[in-house]
């Protein structure tokens, strides 16, 4: 679904504004940014949460020329899905 579907399917299901829908969303996400930011990690209801990673420096091979290159440190953002959707969906 692309945003905007997903907008109109939500307004339509709760029975809000298309605008206050998206309005919404977008406070969600950037409460999201800023609690992953502040905490390391913010829970998204009872999908899942984003949770922020320190990636240790390692090692890697270049796949084009097979030359040994290093990899730096480096932080990332992963979701974990809660394990009540993992049993849904499978």
């Amino acid at each position: 679904m692309t945003k905007a579907q997903v907008i109109a399917s939500l307004a339509e299901k709760i029975g809000m504004s298309k605008a206050d829908t998206k309005r919404y969303l977008d406070s969600l996400y950037d409460l999201a940014i800023s609690e992953v930011k502040k905490n390391g990690q913010f829970v998204v209801g009872n999908l899942g949460k984003l949770v922020k990673v320190n990636r240790a420096e390692r090692m890697g091979r270049n796949p084009a020329t097979g030359e040994s290159i290093k990899i730096p440190a480096k932080t990332v953002v992963k979701f974990r899905v809660a394990k009540a959707v993992k049993e849904a969906v499978m």
